[in-house]
């Protein structure tokens, strides 16, 4: 009884630590306790759920009073922790808050939607981001406050050019770069730039980004462009540059500068380097000219009349080329190969028609004709041997050599034709498709 009344009790516990196992945030400050305005200041959130996420949780973004609140841009980061022996999947998302004065920032308690996995089934839920506060201190040891802060500043500049080297009516394009640690592009605040005096200038819209690499480091970037122009020769000066931030490690005011770079503007070259034509005056064309003139006039209606020939005459040409190179469906070069091919493999009717379409084509009236001229016992015996098998009254004939009689063919068609063959130009059948007086005994045995 007492086992069993134990065992009751430990099922009891296990099921009140499932039913207990629900999703939940929690949130923490990194905060030193000398948070300045300006000053970025990383609110850390943490969403856990028992099991693991089916949808990932969407972190909002809220409203805080005198305060610029934005996601931190960069990738989430998965955790995972058991609690009450309940192992849990976390991800962690940074927000960035901005401070711009001084005071207690009490972040409020949004609600975070997700989904997870629940005794195998996909459920949707929602947890509470925590209510979390930090102090933002005033000016420190008298100095006012900063207008931005960060861990690292650099200040630098660069020409497109020597400004020591201009002339009149050139212009020169300066550019001021802002690299901020720990901090946002949007928060780097603009670079009072001053006025050249004697000088014409124009100041572009600035470039900002975040997650720039320069060297080991990663942070934000300000470009600021401008460009100066000289409407007169003389020396001028673009004015120093003074830049305030406040450095949170040191927790102090610092102030990084830009040095004054003088402008050297020569007059431009006169205009006596120009070249003049040369203007001769003449009482008539010279014969030179004239006998040039001639020829350009020939040349160009030489050209115009190949292009005209050419475009009239040339696709009727390359269409003629075409067709004398495609073999003519009766030539005797066709008819060989289809004789070739029906010797290898046809039957003994399809070889007699093959033959007899040949021996036409090559000029010769008949097949005996052509046997007659060719004087070749192999290609008589071989073709007697088929006729046989076509015309003869009995069965015990001994089949052809396709061997012997394509040889023979092939002897036959080295060899000169009869006069009045029409290799020569004897115009091809005059009605190839119909079937020969031969053709149609050939089926009837």
């Amino acid at each position: 009884m007492r086992s069993a009344a134990m065992g009751l009790a430990l099922s009891l516990l296990a099921a009140t630590s499932c039913l207990a196992a629900e999703p939940f945030a929690r949130a923490s400050v990194d905060d030193d306790g000398q948070i300045v305005p300006g000053q970025q200041v990383h609110v850390i959130v943490d969403v856990f759920v028992p099991d693991f996420f089916t949808s990932p949780p969407q972190f909002p973004l809220f409203d805080l009073p005198n305060a610029v609140v934005t996601l931190a841009n960069e990738r989430p980061q998965n955790l995972l922790q058991t609690i009450d022996g309940v192992q849990y999947s976390g991800i962690r998302r940074t927000y960035a808050v901005v401070p711009e004065v001084s005071g207690t920032f009490t972040l409020p308690s949004v609600p975070i939607e997700l989904g997870y996995s629940e005794d195998g089934r996909w459920v949707k839920g929602t947890v509470q981001l925590p209510s979390i506060g930090f102090n933002v201190i005033g000016s420190v040891s008298g100095q006012r406050t900063p207008v931005f802060a960060a861990r690292q500043i650099a200040l630098t500049q660069s020409f497109d050019r020597n400004p020591s080297q201009l002339k009149v009516g050139d212009a020169v394009v300066r550019t001021v770069t802002v690299f901020g640690e720990d901090t946002q592009a949007m928060m780097i605040p603009q670079v009072v730039i001053g006025e050249a005096a004697g000088l014409r200038q124009y100041q572009k819209p600035p470039q900002i980004a975040d997650n720039i690499v320069s060297g080991n480091t990663t942070g934000s970037r300000r470009i600021e462009t401008i460009v100066y122009t000289a409407d007169k020769a003389g020396t001028f000066r673009i004015p120093a540059v003074s830049y305030p931030w406040f450095d949170v490690d040191a927790h102090q005011a610092r102030t990084t500068t830009l040095p004054t770079v003088a402008v050297t503007v020569i007059d431009a070259p006169a205009s006596s380097d120009i070249i003049a034509p040369e203007l001769r005056q003449e009482t008539a064309p010279s014969r030179s000219r004239t006998l040039t003139a001639a020829a350009l006039a020939s040349g160009c209606a030489l050209c115009v009349a190949v292009l005209w020939a050419g475009r009239r005459f040339l696709p009727r040409f390359s269409n003629g080329m075409r067709a004398w190179r495609r073999p003519r469906p009766n030539s005797e070069h066709v008819e060989f190969k289809r004789l070739m091919n029906s010797i290898a493999g046809d039957e003994e009717s399809a070889v007699y028609q093959a033959l007899m379409r040949w021996t036409r084509v090559v000029g010769y009236s008949s097949i005996s004709t052509w046997m007659t001229a060719s004087s070749d016992p192999d290609l008589r015996s071989q073709i007697e041997a088929i006729e046989k098998a076509l015309f003869g009254s009995g069965t015990d004939g001994a089949p052809f050599d396709r061997q012997a009689l394509a040889d023979a063919v092939r002897r036959s068609h080295i060899a000169k034709p009869a006069p009045g063959s029409l290799r020569g130009g004897a115009l091809p059948p005059l009605n190839p498709g119909a079937a020969s007086p031969t053709s149609v005994n050939l089926r009837r045995w």
